[in-house]
């Protein structure tokens, strides 16, 4: 456990590593030198060390995991995401085979098994895509064993995170996510006030635009890219929420649910506004009054007027009225040819969808492979719209599954809601998430939610610690950061 003995007795940990570091090659050479299989012995004799250090730290080593995870999306062309998540699978299987192998408890819960279940069927495309069943040819394997690879994560997420039950408190897992804000924000707020400082890696993102000369930058803080970057801090602004009603610091929590708004505006997404509406309105209808309603409508007004203060806000605000969303003489063909040329991201979605559909009527059942769809686009982009990236990856059949696993995803929330006692810390938490999962399929209508990986893997997180027993205590936690007593403001008695 997480513990503070005073002094450390151990020497600088700059100097220890730096002669660990010095040893390490001498022996290496030396051993390489004398004979080659020394060297594999030694670096075996090696892994099992690390090995052993990773069990005997496990919960030191998974936490560190979730607050690094939010830094690396970044460095997607280095790879370091794909080896992040090669590295969990590892340590979550390896774990698992030795509790297994040694008779110990492996924590689970039935929406695990559901959840390994449906990750087990998008294998089938892999495998039809293999034998050449789909719309494309065996030559794309490898993208397709990358997404079904990326999905796998997720899952070895919650399994791994289901190792921490009646080991660490849930409030304290939830407290210690908080400090995978740091580094996010603090080079977003670099990108925002000195961005020449940085280099091309971590600078924003400079956006095109019809009437804005030399374009306008987004910020995206650690993550890829700045829609990427607005989920990401949607669901903290969820979690910042949870904290203002259970702790008695509320000032500090105040303050930065506000932050987390001015960064939430920064990053010019607009379908972020329409996510954080629902979000919003799902979070004060159950327990609707003037106070919940003030506070949320002044909550999206403070939000909505941010992003229309500025120039590139005004015009993405403005492009929807001449879309058909907003414009009866402008149909959709009308806006598909306009798309060409007045730069209108919905009118250009539009063009996207109509060609994809029109390609996914080539195989309609069992669609073109998963993870694919970007292949089947001109424009070799995601779709920008879930459902028919559902439909053109995996045909009628994939779409259903995919929103079955939705639904799955509602319906266990919903009991968890039934079965939390009213007004603890961990029916408020089900119900920030259940605002949060009814946000999600309003943003899967316009962006790619589904390939926002790091979203995904803190909400799976978030959904693993919401099925625990809260009020069984870690026996060894002595320093489990709790809630309040006092109820909360947002408590609600839907599902009893």
């Amino acid at each position: 456990m997480w513990s503070n003995n005073g002094r450390s007795r151990f020497p600088n940990p700059t100097v220890l590593v730096g002669s660990a570091g010095v040893g390490v090659g001498i022996v290496t050479g030396l051993l390489a030198g004398i004979n080659p299989l020394l060297l594999v012995l030694a670096l075996g004799a090696g892994m099992v060390a690390v090995l052993v250090y990773c069990f005997a730290s496990f919960e030191q080593i998974v936490l560190g995991m979730l607050i690094l995870r939010s830094s690396l999306d970044i460095f997607s062309k280095q790879q370091l995401p794909a080896l992040f998540a090669i590295g969990l699978d590892a340590l979550t299987l390896l774990y698992v085979t030795v509790m297994l192998l040694t008779g110990r408890r492996v924590q689970t819960d039935k929406f695990w098994w559901l959840f390994a279940g449906w990750v087990g069927l998008q294998g089938l495309w892999v495998i039809l895509l293999a034998l050449g069943g789909l719309g494309l040819d065996s030559s794309y394997i490898s993208v397709s064993i990358r997404e079904w690879v990326r999905l796998f994560s997720w899952l070895m997420v919650y399994l791994l995170i289901m190792q921490l039950k009646h080991r660490i408190a849930p409030e304290k897992i939830i407290h210690m996510l908080f400090l995978a804000l740091v580094l996010p924000l603090t080079l977003a707020l670099i990108q925002m006030i000195i961005p020449s400082v940085l280099p091309s890696i971590l600078s924003p993102i400079t956006n095109h635009s019809a009437t804005i000369s030399g374009g306008t930058s987004r910020i995206r803080g650690t993550l890829g890219h700045p829609n990427t970057f607005v989920t990401f801090i949607l669901l903290f602004i969820g979690l910042t929420y949870w904290k203002l009603s259970h702790s008695k610091q509320r000032l500090l929590w105040l303050l930065l649910l506000g932050l987390l708004a001015f960064f939430f505006v920064s990053t010019k997404a607009l379908f972020g506004l329409m996510m954080l509406a629902t979000f919003v309105l799902v979070l004060i209808a159950p327990r609707l009054s003037l106070v919940n309603l003030i506070g949320g409508l002044l909550f999206f007004a403070l939000v909505i007027g941010l992003f229309a203060s500025s120039e590139f806000g005004q015009e993405r605000l403005g492009s929807i009225a001449n879309t058909p969303l907003l414009n009866p003489d402008i149909d959709i063909w009308r806006a598909i040819l306009l798309s060409k040329v007045d730069h209108n991201s919905f009118n250009w979605r539009l063009d996207q969808w109509t060609y994809l559909l029109t390609q996914w009527q080539h195989v309609p059942i069992l669609g073109y492979g998963l993870g694919l769809s970007d292949h089947i686009s001109t424009n070799g982009l995601l779709p920008h719209n879930d459902y028919v990236r559902s439909l053109v990856e995996g045909g009628l059949l994939g779409l259903g599954t995919f929103l079955a696993f939705l639904f799955a995803q509602f319906l266990r929330l919903v009991q968890l809601l039934r079965y939390a006692p009213a007004g603890s810390g961990q029916r408020d938490l089900c119900f920030i998430l259940l605002a949060t999962l009814m946000a999600i399929p309003v943003g899967m209508i316009t962006e790619n939610i589904w390939s926002h990986t790091n979203f995904f893997f803190y909400w799976y997180t978030l959904l693993a610690i919401a099925g625990w027993n809260w009020q069984r205590r870690p026996p060894s936690d002595s320093t489990v950061v709790t809630s309040t007593v006092k109820q909360s403001r947002f408590s609600t008695r839907v599902g009893n």
